[in-house]
């Protein structure tokens, strides 16, 4: 099929499943990957994972033992601060070892690390 036979409908389809696969990436929630100290246990996951659960603005959160990692995942258009992570770390028994942001929800970053 060459451009000029391309059919206008075909073309229209085109751009706008391009437009919303591209929208799609741009408006990814912000994911963060927290380095944590001291967990080592499914109790010390349920625990981390329920009081950092209900930190304003997030949609979820996995905990990883064996690594030490925890991942936010916020809701779109909400980020999540260095400070307000550790101190929700801390109140949580644990402590802080490294925070990084690993996905942004702001235009124009692409996926992977932000940092």
């Amino acid at each position: 099929m060459s451009f000029r036979t391309f059919p206008p409908r075909m073309a229209i389809a085109l751009g706008i499943v391009l437009i919303l696969v591209a929208t799609n990436v741009l408006a990814a929630p912000a994911t963060y990957q927290l380095y944590v100290d001291g967990l080592s246990c499914p109790f010390c996951a349920y625990g981390i994972e329920k009081k950092l659960g209900a930190v304003n603005g997030v949609q979820g959160v996995e905990t990883n033992i064996k690594d030490g990692t925890v991942i936010f995942i916020m809701k779109d258009g909400v980020t999540l601060d260095e400070a307000a992570a550790k101190q929700a770390v801390k109140e949580a028994g644990f402590s802080l070892r490294k925070f990084e942001q690993v996905r942004s929800a702001s235009p124009g970053t692409p996926e992977g690390r932000a940092k």
